[in-house]
This record gives structure tokens, sequence and C-alpha cells, in this order.
């Protein structure tokens, strides 16, 4: 099982100065602390693509070619690319050249986008949110499988008997499919023989094992290879050395983010009681010391059947050094714990 990282870029917020921690501050941060997931043996590193003050990064393939350089071992994925807003040569010509750098280590994880601003800023309608994704997807695919190509869409200029270069390690790019909990994408995400990964980032967990089922019943039903298929979930946390101490530390960051977001979409206030209540053993947290984020960790594994966790963990800025300390914690201490236990 391979466990990694995740992150957005969260830029903290100064309330007296009432204005965000300078990007390049964070991102300058955000390179140190993937250099360190590398060294303490985690498998995989995740940057997302966000569009708003709050976020310091929107170009994940930029973050990930810098990390190539500094970096060994890990994996490194897009978490996500809002695939339905953006061209998917260049998104193959970007994260080729990643694998190219990284020496074989990139892959990509497509979504159709929880946050729309990138509709708007290039240019796309929000009624075609839909036909968008699949419609990339596909040439996304035809890509990846062909390094000539000629191909005709809805949304997009045909392409006739194309190069699309450079062609990345072994002409071949792993490409997720991350979907936030719609049968749709599951089952979309089996069909086409693609590795799913989960958001699972509130309520009860458990409610998502219909999605999981559903995949694998599709997966098998499409004729594809069991001994090939990968599941993963993402959630939000942060470890430490004292669990209450972690979660007093953490919590008004958490809340600040979560009331950020949920001003724009109507959400009630996020309370300590909320916090508290995801970081339980049904909740959807991972907030808490090394034996609980181990007992959680094989708790979801044996509950999903996964192949991958990543544990997001810069939601509302938590200081470098929290972030820093979760990193070494989840290489050193976690990761090995996970593997004993699984036999690995």
């Amino acid at each position: 099982m391979e466990i990694g990282i995740s992150m957005f870029g969260d830029v903290a917020y100064d309330k007296s100065a009432k204005a965000f921690q300078p990007a390049q501050q964070r991102i300058q941060e955000i390179l140190e602390e993937i250099k360190l997931a590398d060294e303490v043996g985690l498998d995989v590193f995740g940057i997302g693509e966000h569009h708003r003050p709050d976020f310091s990064v929107s170009a994940p393939e930029i973050i990930l070619a810098a990390a190539a350089g500094i970096t060994k071992n890990i994996k490194l994925t897009s978490s996500v690319t809002v695939l339905s807003s953006t061209d998917p040569v260049r998104v193959y010509q970007n994260f080729s050249t990643v694998d190219l750098i990284s020496n074989g280590r990139a892959e990509i994880t497509v979504g159709r986008g929880s946050f729309i601003e990138s509709f708007p800023l290039f240019g796309y309608n929000l009624n075609d949110y839909n036909g968008l994704f699949t419609e990339k997807l596909d040439l996304l695919m035809a890509i990846n499988e062909n390094d000539t190509i000629s191909w005709k869409g809805k949304f997009r200029a045909p392409l006739v008997s194309q190069q699309v270069l450079p062609r990345a390690v072994d002409n071949h790019l792993d490409i997720w499919i991350a979907v936030g909990g719609t049968p749709e994408s599951v089952v979309r995400a089996a069909k086409l023989g693609l590795p799913l990964i989960i958001a699972i980032i509130g309520g009860m967990p458990r409610q998502f094992q219909p999605f999981f089922r559903l995949y694998k019943d599709e997966y098998l039903k499409a004729g594809h290879d069991i001994s090939k298929m990968q599941l993963a979930t993402h959630s939000h946390g942060l470890i430490g050395e004292n669990s209450q101490a972690i979660s007093d530390r953490y919590f008004p960051h958490y809340a600040d983010q979560m009331n950020r977001i949920g001003k724009d979409r109507g959400w009630s206030p996020y309370t300590k009681e909320q916090f508290e209540g995801g970081r339980s053993r049904d909740g959807a947290l991972f907030v808490g010391d090394v034996n609980e984020l181990t007992d959680k960790i094989l708790y979801h594994q044996e509950m999903f059947g996964l192949t991958r966790f990543l544990l997001h963990v810069d939601v509302g800025a938590p200081s470098h050094d929290d972030l820093m300390k979760t990193i070494e914690l989840l290489g050193t201490h976690v990761k090995p714990a996970v593997n004993k236990a699984l036999g690995n």
C-alpha cells in the first residue's frame, strides 16, 4: 500500500494585516516539504490546482517540475488537474516533461473540479461541465496511447495526424480519476480501467463503501485485470506527537478555511464539535498522533481495499513546522507501522 501526502498550497491569512501570506513564501515552503517527504520514504506527493487568493498554486506541473530536481524516489502527481478547463494536449506535454525530468515518476490525477473559478478564467461555460470533462478525458487518454493522433470533438479544434511531444518515459503516464462521490464518475473510471481516488473529507467514511463496490463491479464487468486495479482515498489531516495538542492547535486554521469556503457555498459555521467528531474512528479527519493515524489508515484500507492513501495536510495553512513534523511522522512512524501490519 502506497502512502503519501497531498496539498493545495493554502496560504495563511493574517487577520490583523488583513492579508494572505505571500505566495512566494508558501511555494518555497512547499518545496522544502516535498524534499522531506522524499527523504523520509513517502511514496507519493500530490499538489492541486486553484485560482483563488487563499491558495498559492495554480499550475501543479510547475511545482512538480521544481520538485523533480530535488527528489529521487517519490511519485509526483497533480491532485488534481481540472481537466475540463484546460487543454489535454498541453496537460500531456507538461506532465510528460515532468516525467522526463524525474526519470519516470510523474502521474496525472484529473477531476471535473469542485471549485469552478477556472471555468470563466479560461473561457469555458459551466453549462458544459460534464461534456467538457468527458471529451477532454477521451482526448488525454488517446494522446497517452498514441504519439500521432487524429481526433475530433465538440469543444476543441480537431487534430489531424498531429504528433504530441515530448513522450513520457516508457511512452506512458498513469492517469488517475479523482471523484467526490458521484456514481457516474465512479462508473466512468471503472469502465475505462483507470485508477480511482475518492476524496473523503466529511461525513462518515463508511458511507462511501457502495462507491468502492460499484467501481470493483464495473471494473470487472468491463473485463479489466483485477491484479492491476488501484484504489485510493484522500482525506484531510495533520499529525503531532500529542493528539489533543495538535487538534487544539490545528482547529482554528481548519475552521477558518472551512468558513471561507463555506461562505461561498452557504455552509453553516464550522464548529469544534464537528472537528472532534471528524477525528473519531468513524469520522473523516485524520488528525492525531501516530498511533491514531496508523489505526485509522488500516481501518480504511480494510474497509475499502485501498492500494494508496493520501493525507491532505495543508487545509487552512497550518504552520510550516507542523507540516514538516507531520511529514516526518508519517514517513518514519506511520508508514512503517502500516506496512508491518499489512505484512509488507
